[in-house]
């Protein structure tokens, strides 16, 4: 798996990219840290385990597409997800269920490994079944693709940190292509789906979202796709399809041929 993405890494042209300085990975562990990170929230899937997700309209929030899918390959019905917006020790701060999921019309399910093109595309947004009103939990703005040598910060949940969100305010992108980004931030299992920060205007924005996870000669990098213009394809594709049918999860058709490098990730 090692040599598989330092190949891929190559072909990003990143391979010895020079970091700034970074930051660890903080646990918002009182209200006054998890200021303005509210909008984010374990997306709970119901005999699976559980992913993050962030709100970006009073009734949307934003994960990753691979998320939608069980160990089988096959679409979780949306009554198994609830989206603890949040969640600090065992108390969030709205919970909500979810009536659809709807992933990006390009993406293409490959169980625990994908290729860059999948990264490209893995987002997906889920409908709330009551929209998320409080002046706390603000939706969040989208940024414009990152490029190589930008700063940005990651919060998410994960394996053995699963009750309260962690910060790493500071991780460096180290490239990007083909809409897949390279970044330093540290995730874990039950990160995929995080929201990845840039400040832009005075504003936290999204810039990416969480989809796969490597170590590259004993450092550990995260994948994740080049936000705006894939966001913008699929709220289209989701306003679209007007009211949420019976059922609420749709499988959708692949529009367009992929380029498949072959490189695999693991997901987190």
């Amino acid at each position: 798996m090692r040599h598989l993405v330092f190949a891929l890494l190559i072909w990003l042209g990143v391979a010895h990219a020079v970091q700034a300085q970074e930051s660890g990975l903080v646990t918002l562990q009182t209200r006054q840290d998890s200021q303005g990170w509210e909008a984010v929230g374990r997306l709970d899937i119901r005999g699976k385990g559980f992913c993050t997700a962030s709100l970006i309209r009073d009734r949307l929030i934003l994960t990753a597409a691979h998320c939608l899918y069980d160990e089988g390959g096959g679409l979780v019905s949306p009554d198994r997800f609830q989206f603890l917006a949040g969640l600090r020790d065992g108390q969030a701060q709205a919970v909500r269920s979810v009536v659809r999921a709807i992933a990006h019309p390009d993406y293409n399910h490959s169980g625990d490994a994908t290729n860059a093109a999948d990264v490209a595309m893995d987002i997906a947004v889920l409908e709330l079944d009551q929209p998320i009103r409080n002046s706390r939990i603000r939706p969040y703005l989208i940024a414009a693709r990152p490029i190589t040598g930008d700063q940005v910060g990651v919060v998410s949940y994960g394996r053995g940190r699963e009750e309260a969100a962690s910060l790493q305010e500071v991780c460096n992108v180290l490239g990007r292509q083909t809409g897949v980004v390279v970044m330093t931030c540290d995730v874990e299992y039950g990160s995929s789906g995080s929201p990845v920060f840039m400040i832009r205007d005075g504003e936290t924005r999204i810039a990416s979202v969480v989809s796969a996870m490597a170590q590259v000669n004993g450092q550990k990098v995260s994948l994740g796709t080049s936000l705006e213009e894939p966001l913008n394809a699929l709220l289209a594709h989701f306003a679209s399809l007007g009211p949420a049918r019976p059922g609420g999860t749709q499988r959708l058709i692949t529009s367009s041929e992929r380029n498949d490098t072959g490189a695999k990730f693991v997901r987190p």
